[in-house]
């Protein structure tokens, strides 16, 4: 599998980003599509509504979010396919809307892609 990354939506893109993939389920305030500099919305990788609306990015609840993400994850089809389409890129970075940048999905995704491409 490629090299994953991460970083914050709101930084501005640079070419050794590589392939860039916003991983929210939510389109990031303020931020146009030339801004984003996404080159894929990958929602299904992101975590469910009803996930989302409850962590609400609480790091007091960030234990039992990556717990339920997993779970998610484990069942989501969107992944050995995302996997799949994506294993000849050099370099990918999951791009996310989050302030925090050590309680959020995209983290957990990037450990998650790795771990599952091996």
């Amino acid at each position: 599998m490629s090299r994953i990354r991460i970083k914050r939506v709101y930084d501005k893109p640079l070419k050794k980003d590589g392939y860039r993939v916003l991983v929210d389920r939510l389109w990031p305030r303020g931020i146009s599509k030339e801004q984003a500099a996404a080159d894929e919305w990958e929602k299904e990788l992101a975590p469910s509504a009803t996930l989302r609306k409850w962590f609400g990015h609480d790091p007091g609840r960030w234990e039992e979010f990556q717990t339920r993400y997993k779970a998610e994850l484990d069942k989501n089809k969107a992944v050995d396919l995302f996997i799949k389409t994506h294993k000849k890129k050099k370099i990918i970075t999951l791009v996310y809307g989050a302030k925090d940048e050590y309680h959020n999905q995209a983290l957990l995704l990037q450990q998650y892609l790795e771990e599952k491409a091996g």
